[in-house]
């Protein structure tokens, strides 16, 4: 019987049911997990039916805002990014968790031998990916973060939010239509961070030219999208270190599953779920 659920908009792609799936198998406790496929318009009407048939969910985009006056219960954390992944149902109440950003500092950890406390990060986009990792990230000590946006108001409203949270950590805006701010923004970085959605389709372009990172020999280069992109290809000519999302996927999700059951997944089973060809071949972050 299905349990749990992913849900978004496309939804199809997720790679969550057969990472999930091989965690609850490898703790007994069958494959409970499924997918849903819920627009905007359907989100209450799937809130009220989840408070009935379900115990947990997974929210990718775009619902990670649009769900949580929907919520009878959010954790600090998510109250302060405004973001949500994650719903636990007990009792017929949803409380509604961020595990994104433990997600990244996880895989950045992972993947570079990086933490937070004292690095200088670079965001391409400030969507509620960034939005919610941003926050995190200083929270966690980061020295300095600078965001990067076509749409200069959404990067101004994600550095107010660390401002007014995490003070101790240097924020800046710079506008992605400026290379020479992108430049910038990419020298003064140990670490830059793709939150954007290019990259979902083979066709898509990189957010901003590749050879401006040539700024910064030293940097290490995360896509949160879990496919090679033409970011990471580019990264990679350039002999740059550099990821895409597929651990911040695994470490999401594993923060998820102890929400759900209090038991530590075993991250390897996950890791050989993430394999199982979703349904269509579209990837991204969620």
């Amino acid at each position: 019987m299905i349990k749990f659920v992913v849900i978004g908009d496309p939804v199809a792609h997720s790679r969550s049911p057969g990472m999930q799936n091989m965690a609850f198998e490898r703790a007994g406790l069958g494959r409970p997990y499924g997918r849903r496929h819920v627009t905007r318009d359907g989100l209450a009407a799937f809130v009220a039916e989840a408070k009935k048939s379900l115990a947990g969910v997974n929210i990718t985009v775009p619902h990670k805002e649009a769900v949580i006056p929907f919520l009878d219960a959010i954790d600090p954390a998510a109250a302060r990014c405004g973001s949500v992944n994650t719903l636990d149902i007990r009792d017929g109440k949803v409380r509604g968790f961020s595990t994104d950003g433990y997600g990244l500092e996880y895989a950045l950890k992972e993947n570079f031998d990086i933490s937070p406390a004292g690095t200088d990060f670079c965001f391409i986009g400030c969507g509620g990916a960034c939005r919610a990792t941003a926050l995190h990230l200083a929270e966690s000590g980061a020295r300095s973060i600078h965001l990067v946006n076509r749409t200069l108001a959404k990067a101004e409203a994600a550095a107010g939010n660390i401002a007014r949270f995490a003070p101790g950590c240097r924020v800046s805006v710079h506008s992605l239509n400026d290379g020479r701010s992108v430049e910038e923004a990419i020298a003064g970085s140990g670490v830059l961070i793709q939150a954007t959605s290019l990259g979902l389709s083979e066709e898509d372009p990189p957010p901003f030219d590749p050879e401006l990172l040539r700024a910064n020999p030293g940097i290490a280069v995360f896509d949160t999208i879990y496919k090679k992109t033409r970011l990471l290809r580019a990264a990679e000519a350039l002999h740059l270190r550099c990821a895409g999302g597929k651990s911040m996927l695994i470490h999401q999700g594993a923060a998820s599953f102890r929400i759900w059951t209090g038991r530590e997944p075993d991250l390897e089973a996950m890791r050989s779920g993430f394999d199982i060809t979703p349904v269509t071949d579209g990837d991204g972050e969620e």
